[in-house]
């Protein structure tokens, strides 16, 4: 009989050693988040090398790619926390941003939150971008947004929202944003006016 099917189920101490692990993966992760968000304040998230976060929170960076799989990844990972917060605030939370009121009033309240988070992580968002075009369209993040996007435009009376959830989505993209604002020379303020009356122009 092979040994194997004599083996006991896993219990005590083994049950301790895979909750240990489990528990210092976790704590490896948060460390090297919080040594890569320490980098990118400093220094701004272009400049920051896998390299960098590992030799900051004192691991080798073969551990850094096996929690995070690229740069790209662990840029991604910086953000999740925040995004998650956005997306519970326009699924679950309170109106205008979130259920109870009108299909208008949430969109312009989704726009000014979108832009909000996007301004406050503008470096780590266009570090995170997919380089690929159609997998930056793909990201679970992303389709989440554009899903909502997509409603309140059908709401609105958009039969077809597929390209006006693009386009009401694209000027709050980070690169976008960044173009906006160094190169066009727009404040916030004149972002989100310029996107809000685009919306309502879209809406009529």
């Amino acid at each position: 009989m092979d040994s194997r099917d004599d083996a006991p189920p896993l219990v005590g101490n083994d049950l301790l050693a895979q909750r240990d692990e489990r528990a210092d993966a976790a704590a490896n992760r948060a460390r090297l988040l919080d040594a890569a968000a320490r980098l990118v304040a400093e220094h701004g998230a272009a400049a920051v090398t896998m390299d960098e976060v590992a030799a900051a929170a004192g691991v080798g960076k073969g551990t850094v790619f096996r929690r995070f799989g690229s740069r790209t990844g662990l840029m991604r990972a910086l953000i999740d926390h925040d995004e998650k917060r956005l997306q519970h605030g326009f699924l679950f939370g309170p109106p205008p941003l979130g259920p109870g009121a009108a299909p208008l009033d949430r969109l312009l309240a989704y726009g000014r939150a979108r832009l909000e988070h996007t301004l406050a992580h503008r470096d780590i968002l266009t570090e995170a971008i997919a380089h690929d075009l159609a997998a930056r369209y793909t990201m679970p993040v992303v389709m989440v947004s554009t899903t909502h996007v997509r409603i309140l435009l059908a709401e609105l009376g958009v039969a077809r929202p597929e390209v006006a959830a693009l386009a009401v989505e694209a000027p709050l993209h980070a690169d976008a944003v960044v173009f906006l604002s160094d190169v066009e020379g727009l404040s916030p303020a004149e972002i989100t006016q310029q996107w809000e009356e685009l919306v309502i122009a879209l809406a009529r």
